[in-house]
């Protein structure tokens, strides 16, 4: 008895398996994006002529208009900063911080919020101003 092979031939490709894959993908990459968002702090910032950008990936430190440091979106102490920015700094490839404050707050305090970020090991640390215009 003889038996006749069948042409294997494709008539139909089924895309729906990756129709679904390219879906958990995307679910996937927009859950673990992370996006940097600033803090809802009511800060009126001092200006400068000399401002420019800011990259995102910065570390931002907060100081409102009352005198609370804020980083990462929690309230710390000032003596607290440096190692809590330590430990944030340890894994950033850029080791720079962004000092947001309010105009209003004392000069004395600013220095020292910059000077507990330079002793945790940032290479650059800058203070966020609006850029005056003329």
């Amino acid at each position: 008895m003889r038996f006749r092979r069948k042409k294997q031939g494709v008539d139909n490709v089924d895309v729906s398996p990756l129709i679904d894959m390219v879906f958990i993908l995307l679910i996937f990459f927009m859950v673990t994006t992370t996006f940097v968002k600033d803090m809802k702090l009511d800060i009126n910032r001092p200006s400068a002529a000399s401002a420019s950008s800011a990259s995102t990936k910065v570390i931002r430190v907060f100081i409102d208009n009352s005198g609370e440091v804020y980083i990462d979106n929690q309230p710390v102490k000032v003596w607290a900063i440096q190692s809590k920015l330590r430990d944030m700094l340890r894994g950033a490839t850029q080791k720079s911080v962004l000092v947001v404050t309010d105009e209003t707050i004392p000069v004395e305090k600013l220095i020292d919020v910059v000077d507990e970020c330079r002793m945790s090991g940032a290479k650059n640390v800058a203070v966020a101003t609006t850029k005056e215009m003329g």
